[in-house]
């Protein structure tokens, strides 16, 4: 079995104290700044490992990225995949999620089939929650998100259960597909650090725009179909103010001001 992992290297939150935006892209300014792999991914990969266990098969993880996601890559590599493809090109930076969608989408068609596609549900950084079900379309094969259990069966349709606001709904469906993922799905190993020496003898590939199919207009910051309008950010600082008196009338003065204020 042919398993793709759609993974996200993103701001590490322990960092995310010196992320800036940039006020004429509009975008996040990310470097200076360390990643690592997007929590929910980690639960796709584990997923992906777990049924090259028991079905065999291969795990290859794909990211488009800059090229300081090299070491995350790594990370997944000593994790347990494969191989590793890094998507990084300056005509693919500042793309909104279908045109990463579309990139991600060319890129598991040039290394060749497969049955399935796992990626999180959504990224920390972005929280669009979008890509995996774009990609399918790209692909033209069926989805699923928020899935919280995979039973993979040999000669019949996998079992796979889907969470809603009402519980869940558990489905029967055929390879090929792609699958997005939450937390309760599994639990991610630890890497070791036989796993870290092995990882550096895998192979990690870096593609450019050059090594897919021709690309639709849809990719890039200026030829993304969605744009932000405005960016507006506040400045820093807090500003307090103590009310005087008895506790009684510290309460009347705070609700007299929050009325005014329209709260209440």
């Amino acid at each position: 079995m042919r398993t793709m992992v759609l993974l996200k290297a993103v701001p590490d939150p322990r960092h995310w104290h010196q992320l800036r935006l940039d006020p004429e892209t509009r975008t996040l300014i990310r470097s200076g700044v360390p990643m690592t792999i997007n929590p929910l991914d980690r639960h796709a990969l584990e997923e992906a490992i777990r049924l090259r266990e028991t079905r065999g098969g291969e795990v290859i993880v794909i990211s488009m990225a800059p090229p300081e996601a090299g070491p995350v890559l790594r990370e997944a590599l000593a994790f347990g995949a494969d191989r590793a493809v890094l998507l990084s090109d300056r005509k693919f930076a500042g793309s909104d999620t279908l045109g990463t969608a579309h990139v991600l989408a060319e890129a598991v068609r040039a290394l060749g089939g497969f049955d399935l596609v796992l990626a999180g549900d959504e990224t920390i950084d972005g929280g669009t929650a979008q890509v995996s079900a774009q990609v399918a379309e790209f692909l033209g094969v069926a989805n699923l998100m928020h899935v919280s259990r995979v039973e993979a069966r040999k000669d019949r349709p996998w079992l796979v259960r889907s969470m809603n606001e009402r519980g869940s709904i558990l489905v029967e469906i055929a390879p090929p597909m792609v699958l997005s993922v939450v937390k309760g799905l599994n639990e991610p190993r630890y890497v070791t650090m036989m796993n870290i020496l092995e990882a550096e003898q895998k192979d990690l590939a870096t593609w450019t725009a050059e090594d897919l199919p021709p690309l639709e207009p849809i990719v890039g910051l200026e030829d993304s179909a969605t744009q932000m309008a405005d960016l507006f950010v506040p400045e820093g600082g807090q500003r307090a103010e103590l009310l005087g008196g008895d506790p009684p009338a510290q309460a009347r003065e705070l609700a007299d001001r929050l009325h005014r204020l329209g709260f209440c």
